[in-house]
């Protein structure tokens, strides 16, 4: 059996990059789920905030899975593409990668996630999309490609989007 290559961060920009605190883990160093589940929703949230072009709210988690742990002192980085897009919802995959601590550059996937955001208003209440501009088709992958998923999550509670 071959060895597996190392992996290397992706080549584009981290949406979000941090450094968990003992604070962020239990008594053994493994940083808590909770935290990582948060940052990933920071991180595709800034993703689609830009193609919203404003406020966003977490509508749905479609999958999250952890991989590998996270630990105390690991350089986190999260990276987010849009999926497609709805009528008001963006849904965005979502990757975070952790650069080990104390090794020489190991890096390795620890989570990824598809999560719908709706666009709101200043009233909190789900609002279009705006149209994308001309010139950045890397804002939107699949724009109106699907039924907006989001719409019926935000019909069900409206005023409670996350």
């Amino acid at each position: 059996m071959s060895p597996v290559p190392p992996l290397h961060l992706p080549d584009e920009d981290p949406v979000l990059r941090m450094v968990p605190m003992p604070a962020d883990a239990n008594f053994h160093g493994d940083v808590f789920g909770g935290w990582i589940m948060a940052q990933v929703d920071i991180g595709g949230a800034i993703r689609a905030a830009r193609r919203a072009n404003g406020r966003v709210a977490t509508v749905a988690v479609n999958s999250f899975v952890f991989k590998e742990p996270v630990f105390v002192g690991d350089v986190v980085s999260i990276y987010a593409r849009i999926l497609r897009t709805g009528r008001t919802s963006v849904t965005v995959d979502v990757a975070a990668y952790a650069e080990r601590s104390g090794s020489m550059g190991e890096v390795v996937k620890v989570t990824e996630a598809t999560v719908v955001y709706v666009a709101t208003g200043a009233d909190r209440l789900p609002r279009p999309l705006p149209p994308l501009p001309d010139a950045d088709p890397a804002l939107d992958a699949a724009s109106n490609a699907a039924p907006d998923a989001a719409r019926d999550a935000a019909q069900a509670t409206p005023g409670d989007h996350g």
